[in-house]
C-alpha cells in the first residue's frame, strides 16, 4: 500500500454525487481507515494525535482551496 504517493487502495464511489448523503457515508467509510492509519503512523513518530489530527485538517482545508475555482459572478 502506497498512500503516500497517492496511489493507495481508496475505492471508488460506487453512489453518485447527486446522492449526496450515501455519497458522503461512502466516502468516510472509504477514507477512515486510511486516516487512522496515518494517524497511527504520526503517532509512532512522536507526534501527538490531536496535533496530527488539526494538522490534517488545515492541510485538507489548504489543498481544497488551492484547487477552487474563483465563484462566477
Amino acid at each position: 500500500m502506497d498512500v503516500m504517493s497517492g496511489t493507495g487502495p481508496v475505492p471508488a464511489p460506487t453512489h453518485e454525487p447527486s446522492e449526496f448523503l450515501a455519497y458522503e457515508a461512502e466516502c468516510r467509510t472509504a477514507l477512515q481507515p486510511l486516516l487512522a492509519g496515518l494517524l497511527d503512523a504520526a503517532e509512532a513518530a512522536g507526534w501527538r494525535r490531536r496535533t496530527a489530527a488539526s494538522t490534517l485538517t488545515f492541510l485538507a482545508a489548504q489543498q481544497v482551496s488551492a484547487t477552487a475555482t474563483p465563484a462566477k459572478g
